[in-house]
C-alpha cells in the first residue's frame, strides 16, 4: 500500500497536479503511526524540495501534521496566543514574552525547540534555572496556563508527531531548506496548540537561516499563508539579524537579560522587539485596538512588575522553587550558572561600531560549548558573552568591548574571531532599525 501511496502522491508532484487529498491524509497518518518505510518518506520528501507544492497543498499537509497527535482545547474568550521565531543570536523574546503577555490578559501555551547549529534554544536557557522543568504534557500545558496564563515546554512526540520523524528525515536529506515543508513543521505544531493568533518573527541577514529579504519574505507569505488557512490570525515581522540581539548571549546569560529586562531595566534591543511582537499579539485578539496600544501595554507590564510577577509563578509553576524563583527575579546572578573565567576584548581602534557579527560570535560561543554540533552534545549553560557597546556607540582604541565568559582557554584564533567581529569607522551608520517590514 505504501508503495503505490508514494508513487502516486511523487508522480502528481513531479507532473505539477494537485495531490488527492485522501492519499496526502493518508500519507500523514502512516508517518505518525510509524507505518510508511523511511526510504519511502525519502521519496516524497525529496519530490517535494525539487518541485514545491501548492498553497492549498501546504495548509492540507500542516493540517494533517497538526491532527497527527494532541491539539489543545480552549474554552472562554479567544484570547490563546504565541509567536514563533525562526532562530537567532541572542534571541531570548520567548522567555520575556511569554510571562508579559499573560500579565496583559493573553494565554500562552509556548511549545519551544532546543539549539542547533549557530542559533540558541528556548528550553536550554530555561534549563539554566534550577527546577525548571520543561517536559510537560499537553494536559500539564493546560493546566499550567489555567493557573498561570503562559507555559513554556519543550516539543514532543505527543504534539504533531507526524513532524518529529519528518523533520529527522529532512535533516539526513538535506531537504531541510525547502518552504512548504518549513511552513508544515513549524506552523502544526503552533496550532496544535488551539491558537487564536501567532506572530512570526522570520529573521534575515548573516546570522539567519534566511539570508536575503526576498527569502524571508518567500517564507513569512508561506506560514501567514497556512496560519490563516487554519483559522489563526497571524501577522510575520521580518527582522534584521546581522546584529546580535540586546547585550546577553548564551543561555543562562540570555535569562539574565531577560529578568534586567523584566525588572524594567536592560536592553532596549531586547525590550524593543518584545514590545513589537507582543503588541502585534495584543491588537490581533483584539485586546489592544491598534498595535501602538499594544506596545504601550506590554511596556506597562514591564514597568510595573507585574511581567516579572508572572515570570516567578511560571518558573514555580513549572518545577523552581519559590524561593529560588523569587531571588531569580531579584538577584539573578546569585542562582544561574556562571563560567569558571570572564575575558575583555578591547577595541583595537577609535571609532563609531559600523556592526557587530553576530555569525561569528554565535560560531565561537558553540566551539566553547555553549551550542551543539549534534543533538547529543550537552551544553554549558554559563558560555556566552555580555556586549558593552552596540552598533553605532562610539568606542576608543583598548576599551573593552565585549566580556567573554568562557571554561576552556580562549585560543588565539577564538581571540581573532571575536575581535573580527567588531567593525569600527569613523563616523556613525544611518540608524539600526530591527523591524525591516511587517507581512499580513
Amino acid at each position: 500500500m505504501s508503495d503505490d501511496l508514494i508513487q502516486r502522491l511523487c508522480a502528481s508532484i513531479q507532473k505539477n497536479e494537485s495531490m488527492m487529498m485522501a492519499d496526502l491524509s493518508l500519507f500523514i497518518e502512516g508517518v505518525a503511526q510509524r507505518q510508511i518505510a523511511v526510504e519511502n518518506i525519502e521519496k516524497w520528501l525529496r519530490s517535494v524540495h525539487a518541485h514545491g507544492i501548492s498553497v492549498d497543498e501546504t495548509t492540507a499537509l500542516t493540517r494533517g501534521m497538526m491532527n497527527s497527535g494532541a491539539v489543545l482545547e480552549w474554552q472562554g474568550p479567544k484570547n490563546v496566543a504565541d509567536k514563533h521565531s525562526t532562530g537567532g543570536v541572542g534571541d531570548k523574546m520567548s522567555l520575556i514574552l511569554a510571562p508579559a503577555l499573560a500579565a496583559c490578559g493573553l494565554r500562552i501555551p509556548m511549545l519551544a525547540g532546543r539549539g542547533l547549529g549557530h542559533t540558541g534554544g528556548t528550553i536550554d536557557k530555561l534549563e539554566s534555572i534550577p527546577g525548571f522543568n520543561c517536559d510537560l504534557t499537553p494536559k500539564q500545558m493546560q493546566d499550567a496556563v489555567q493557573k498561570v496564563g503562559c507555559c513554556i515546554a519543550a516539543q514532543n512526540d505527543a504534539i504533531a508527531p507526524a513532524d518529529g520523524l519528518l523533520y529527522a528525515i529532512r535533516d539526513v536529506t538535506n531537504t531541510v531548506d525547502s518552504i512548504p515543508l518549513i511552513t508544515a513543521s513549524i506552523v502544526s505544531k503552533k496550532a496544535a496548540e488551539g491558537l487564536n493568533a501567532l506572530v512570526l518573527d522570520v529573521k534575515c541577514g548573516k546570522a539567519a537561516f534566511m539570508k536575503t529579504e526576498q527569502d524571508a519574505l518567500a517564507l513569512a507569505e508561506s506560514m501567514v499563508g497556512a496560519a490563516k488557512g487554519l483559522g489563526i490570525k497571524t501577522v510575520a515581522q521580518i527582522t534584521d539579524m546581522n546584529e546580535p540581539i540586546g547585550s546577553h548571549i548564551g543561555n543562562a546569560l540570555e535569562i539574565l537579560g531577560s529578568v534586567y529586562v523584566l525588572q524594567g531595566k536592560g536592553s532596549k534591543d531586547t525590550r524593543g522587539l518584545v514590545e513589537l511582537q507582543g503588541g502585534q499579539l495584543l491588537s490581533l485578539t483584539g485586546i489592544a485596538s491598534s498595535l501602538e496600544q499594544g506596545i504601550q501595554m506590554v511596556s506597562e507590564v514591564l514597568e510595573n512588575g507585574e511581567a516579572l510577577r508572572f515570570f516567578v509563578e511560571m518558573c514555580v509553576q513549572q518545577g523552581t522553587d519559590r524561593k529560588v524563583a523569587e531571588q531569580l527575579a531579584n538577584e539573578p546572578t546569585h542562582v544561574l550558572p556562571k563560567s569558571k573565567h570572564v575575558s575583555s576584548v578591547v577595541a583595537t581602534e577609535s571609532g563609531f561600531v559600523q556592526s557587530i557579527d553576530a555569525m561569528a560570535l554565535a560560531e565561537v560561543a558553540r566551539e566553547l560549548g555553549a551550542g551543539r554540533f549534534s543533538m547529543s552534545d550537552s551544553i554549558n549553560h554559563g558560555i556566552g558573552y555580555v556586549l558593552e557597546t552596540s552598533k553605532n556607540q562610539h568606542v576608543s582604541k583598548g576599551q573593552s568591548w565585549v566580556l567573554v565568559h568562557h571554561d576552556i582557554p580562549l585560543s588565539p584564533q577564538h581571540l581573532t574571531q571575536i575581535s573580527d567581529a567588531l567593525e569600527i569607522g569613523i563616523r556613525a551608520t544611518p540608524e539600526f532599525r530591527r523591524l525591516i517590514r511587517i507581512v499580513t
